[in-house]
């Protein structure tokens, strides 16, 4: 770990921080209601390790073969960041993923919440979980649609291994983000009709939109699904979504260097 790289992202972190303080002026809401998670796949345990001492305290991943050995190294170096499972999962890759994940956020299925309740049963705390959906019907891009979603959703959150957090999505990259928040929104509402505490909202979008009716928000910064960054947000209940209308990648990724072109991929 060179003193340069750690300049490198300080100097990047700087930036996004900055970048989301504007974001949340412009939606009328305190910055220090936003915790930034930065998405570090492709790069080494070093950079979680310069992330957490620079004041990071989350970070995501989407590829289980590269999230566990990096986790347990970073660990050994002393940072312990909150980490979140990003990518699509395979049943197959529960019990390794829990080795080290915090929060998993692509459960789209009641066959992959079941695994995870009993891989989770005795945990020092419950797993965070977010149930995946489909905005479009996709099924390339994962998620759970219909009546799948709140059959998810009373699974996990009658599992005392899980909690149950709230959504997220990946938008079709060919629509308008307001479009995409205003059929997340409409999902969003009727969860935390059902189940009040479940107010996390986690979308990837191709602008990066910040809800001015939010809390407590989470932002993932990230070249995550081909460049979008990924935004999460804890709104309060009902929930209500309006989209804040900022130019592509108006936040940025904080590990892109000169040689990084990109993340790329998105499962287990």
């Amino acid at each position: 770990m060179t003193a340069g790289r750690r300049d490198e992202l300080a100097a990047s972190l700087a930036e996004v921080r900055a970048r989301i303080a504007r974001a949340c002026a412009d939606a009328g809401r305190p910055a220090d209601e936003v915790t930034l998670v930065a998405v570090t796949k492709t790069y080494p345990a070093s950079d979680v390790v310069l992330l957490a001492g620079l004041g990071v305290t989350d970070v995501g991943e989407n590829r289980d073969q590269e999230a566990g050995p990096k986790a347990a190294a970073a660990r050994a170096e002393g940072a312990t960041p909150r980490w979140h499972f990003i990518g699509r999962l395979q049943r197959n890759k529960v019990k390794s993923v829990l080795a080290y994940a915090d929060v998993v956020e692509s459960v789209d299925s009641v066959r992959l919440a079941t695994a995870l309740d009993r891989a989770a049963a005795g945990r020092s705390a419950p797993l965070e979980v977010l149930v995946q959906v489909s905005i479009d019907g996709d099924p390339e891009r994962g998620g759970a649609a219909g009546d799948d979603i709140w059959r998810i959703s009373d699974l996990v959150a009658a599992s005392a291994a899980l909690r149950l957090g709230g959504v997220m999505a990946v938008a079709p990259q060919e629509w308008e983000p307001d479009r995409a928040f205003e059929q997340l929104a409409k999902l969003t509402e009727r969860l935390v009709a059902s189940h009040p505490d479940a107010t996390t909202v986690s979308a990837a979008f191709s602008a990066s939109p910040l809800s001015s009716a939010s809390q407590n928000a989470r932002i993932a910064v990230s070249n995550f699904d081909a460049g979008a960054p990924v935004c999460a947000f804890k709104a309060t209940a009902p929930a209500s979504i309006s989209a804040v209308t900022h130019k592509r990648r108006c936040i940025g990724p904080i590990l892109r260097s000169a040689s990084a072109e990109g993340y790329g991929g998105t499962g287990a």
